[in-house]
């Protein structure tokens, strides 16, 4: 098999293995609302940092500002057609024990495929590039796995199960990476860079109307709060400035 396809592949894992990791965190320690609504907080600002540090610099010296502005309100856009087709589907469901539980399934299994995007799209421009960003989503994916796995817990599903659907999330992440990788090589800078900030439009949204709302319905928000978001975003700083 190529290289180039595994070390896709590889990097693709990474945010898969973040968000397992995460689920088993919460499985050992259960973290109280307050860990989790700082958690939330700083994965928050994790993915602003990966957007505003590590994308749009990049994007701005291959592509005109006019295309990124324009695909950056289409990824937004398709963010909100995903997710009201999500609540749609949502509300078709009939009422049952596994119904709040195969809902966050699916959230999750498309926030994976938003990170498996932005990775292959990242390995399309630059092998460096991915790694900062696997890295980034990483560290935002802890966070939500904690959140998933406590949730599965909270509809009565079993343990076993819980972790052998969380352990599947690596399908989706790895599937989105290899279709926008192979999509994406040997296209040009301009259609590389547009389609990078196209997947952060979408990313921005996530950031903002899900983690941050997930987080307000876990807890209160407090100083600490702000200080995780903070926190988040300049880390990622500190890891893109060491990686660079």
């Amino acid at each position: 098999m190529d290289f180039e396809i595994l070390q896709v592949i590889g990097l693709a894992l990474m945010p898969a293995a973040g968000n397992f990791g995460g689920g088993l965190l919460a499985e050992w320690l259960r973290p109280s609302q307050q860990t989790l609504n700082r958690a939330l907080h700083a994965a928050a600002g994790i993915i602003l940092a990966v957007i505003s540090v590590e994308v749009m610099p990049q994007a701005l010296q291959g592509a005109a500002a006019w295309i990124l502005a324009v695909t950056f309100m289409l990824g937004g856009g398709a963010y909100v057609l995903v997710d009201s087709g999500i609540q749609r589907w949502q509300k078709s469901q009939s009422e049952g024990a596994g119904k709040g539980a195969w809902m966050v399934y699916v959230a999750v299994a498309t926030d994976l495929i938003g990170d498996g995007l932005l990775i292959g799209t990242g390995s399309a421009v630059s092998s460096q590039m991915a790694l900062v960003l696997a890295i980034g989503q990483v560290l935002a994916d802890v966070p939500e796995g904690f959140a998933v796995l406590a949730n599965f817990r909270d509809k009565g599903m079993r343990r076993t199960r819980r972790i052998l659907i969380s352990a599947s999330f690596a399908v989706p992440v790895i599937a989105s990476a290899l279709m926008a990788f192979f999509a994406l090589r040997g296209q040009g800078e301009t259609v590389k860079m547009a389609t990078l900030v196209f997947v952060a439009g979408l990313y921005t949204l996530a950031a903002v109307e899900d983690m941050l709302r997930e987080a307000h319905e876990s807890a209160e928000d407090s100083r600490w709060s702000a200080v995780s978001f903070l926190f988040g975003f300049a880390l990622f700083l500190l890891i893109s400035g060491g990686l660079g």
